[in-house]
Order: structure tokens, then sequence, then C-alpha cells
């Protein structure tokens, strides 16, 4: 099971480079915005392969999607936030992958890919206090870089 914050959520790399890598069958987004928005849900599914089984739900749906997909999944949440309240609600996580923030005025560029606002070091301090290692990498070719002190 792989778990990535991505603001863009599906797109090129996630389809083309992560769900290969990663063999996964299911690949779950949980993010509340997208969950009610159907029309984008079919825009994304259009571009997502047959043999992938796609899920948009709620974070708080998360627990439930993932015990009836298994360990055969995919999760892309849209922020910080979103991986904080999985985390928060007893979904275990070995590894995130932090894979790309858009900057902001009030965020600090950390990565050329990752800008991270206060809330979201604070929202990351949390997750590694679950015993989450963060892996900062956009496609799985990449090496793995952990946070440092430069990130927070």
């Amino acid at each position: 099971m792989w778990f990535r914050v991505d603001n863009r959520l599906v797109h090129g790399q996630v389809i083309e480079a992560w769900l290969p890598y990663t063999g996964a069958r299911h690949l779950v987004v949980a993010n509340d915005e997208l969950a009610d928005d159907i029309m984008r849900q079919q825009i994304i599914e259009l571009a997502v392969p047959q043999r992938v089984m796609t899920h948009f739900i709620s974070v708080k749906e998360l627990a439930a999607t993932l015990n009836s997909c298994g360990d055969d999944c995919f999760v892309l949440f849209a922020n910080c936030q979103d991986a904080r309240r999985a985390c928060d609600a007893g979904i275990l996580m070995q590894v995130l992958n932090m894979g790309n923030l858009h900057y902001a005025p009030d965020k600090l560029q950390v990565l050329p890919h990752v800008a991270l606002s206060a809330q979201d070091r604070e929202d990351l301090h949390v997750i590694q206090d679950h015993l989450v290692q963060l892996d900062f990498r956009c496609v799985p070719t990449e090496t793995v870089r952990g946070p440092n002190d430069q990130l927070f």
C-alpha cells in the first residue's frame, strides 16, 4: 500500500510512473472536495488504465475503502492536512510520499516540487509522530529524500 500527497492528484507521474512501479490495482483518491465532484471524477477516470479501479472518497471513508480493497492500493491526498486526518483516524502508513505541493505566498519552497506552509509543517510533524517515514520525490526512479532541518 502506497500513500502520496500531491495537490495535482491524478496526473502523468501517477499514471505513468507510480501505478506501474507499485503494481496497485486500486487508485484511491481521498479528498472531500473531489468525492462530491462527479464531473471531475469522470474526466480523471478517462486517464486511468482500465486495469486499475478508481475510488473517489472522502477522507472519512478511507478506512472502510482500504479494508474492502486490501493492500493493493495507491492512495492520493491533495494536501498534508488530509494525510494528517487519515493518520489521526488510525490509518497506518509506513511511508508517505511527498510528490508535489505548489508554491503560494505564505509557503516556504523547501524543494523544487514542495512548498510548505506553517500548517503543512505542523501536519507533517504530527504525521511523523505517528512513526510515518516521509519520502520526498516526484517519481520512483528518483533518489529518496527524507526530511531534514531545512525542510522544517
